[in-house]
């Protein structure tokens, strides 16, 4: 869901672009009707990291992965209890690594990803605050973009159907209804995959509290505090490189919702705090999200 269901990562990449599927309250369904939004994310894993600190840059035959998330999607609740989702990925990414020949090269590129279509029941509660997702990701994102330089783990596409479970929770922390709280989890199994590549298995999760309680005009504005936490086992397979992917980690992440009926616009930035890589990866700093939705 912007918050709960975007786009995943050659050798000692790892994009890790779960994260950006958790990390905000504000697509959960709280009534019946449709949600079309659009969503940008944008990281630049411009660093060598390896274990839980940094590392020589000549450690890593790949030197940096900049990647534009542009994501459409569409949510719609056909009642309180039962609804679906679908999101169309499109990605701009910027690679600079070592081809086969050993030469230092970069490419640019952008591309269809792999679109996400999900279920969702949120007939637990009658506020609709308990819900679970399921769904696929499809293989619709190339995975043979330049192979000369551009390994499995960097492509756009994973070449791989996923499974896709998740689930959220969402209460009050007083009786006013200003102060609120929201865990949210999302697993991602790859099931069917192509030409000898794995991804590996990720879990992406979040908890967070959000205060209601401001209003600039006809803006309602909440500020939100989350913490994420995000893991990936080393993808398998002749075509992957188990050593040099696979991670933990855990991110603070601020944001701010504006609600001005029936537009929503929220943005968050999130920072890793801790960071536990298999071999030399690429890692980004900072990573950004923007989501715009309207509803009715």
């Amino acid at each position: 869901m912007a918050g709960l269901l975007a786009p995943g990562a050659a050798y000692g990449c790892a994009c890790g672009c779960g994260v950006f599927d958790v990390a905000t309250s504000s697509m959960f369904p709280v009534e019946s009707g449709d949600m079309p939004y659009i969503a940008y994310a944008y990281q630049d894993q411009n660093r060598n990291w390896s274990g839980t600190g940094t590392a020589p840059a000549s450690d890593n035959d790949d030197k940096e992965l900049a990647t534009h998330f542009l994501t459409i999607g569409w949510q719609h609740m056909f009642n309180r209890s039962w609804g679906a989702q679908i999101e169309v990925p499109y990605d701009f990414r910027f690679f600079k690594g070592t081809d086969n020949q050993g030469n230092i090269e970069s490419h640019n590129w952008n591309q269809l990803g792999d679109i996400r279509i999900e279920g969702i029941y949120s007939g637990f509660r009658p506020d609709m605050s308990a819900a679970v997702t399921f769904g696929l990701k499809l293989p619709t994102g190339i995975h043979t973009e330049d192979a000369d330089l551009v390994d499995r783990d960097t492509q756009i596409g994973t070449g791989s159907t996923d499974l896709l479970l998740g689930g959220y929770y969402r209460g009050q922390l007083d009786t006013n209804g200003w102060w609120n709280w929201y865990a949210q989890a999302l697993l991602e199994v790859p099931t069917l995959i192509q030409d000898q590549y794995r991804p590996g298995v990720e879990l992406d999760s979040a908890a967070g509290i959000y205060y209601r309680g401001f209003n600039l005009g006809g803006v309602h504005i909440t500020p939100l505090a989350q913490l994420i936490f995000s893991e990936r086992v080393h993808d398998t397979g002749a075509a992957a490189d188990a050593g040099g992917t696979g991670y933990q980690r855990v991110l603070v992440s601020p944001g701010l919702e504006f609600h001005v009926h029936p537009f929503r616009i929220y943005a968050d930035a999130e920072f890793p705090v801790i960071q536990n890589f298999n071999g030399d990866q690429l890692a980004a700093p900072v990573m950004f999200k923007v989501n715009i939705s309207y509803m009715f």
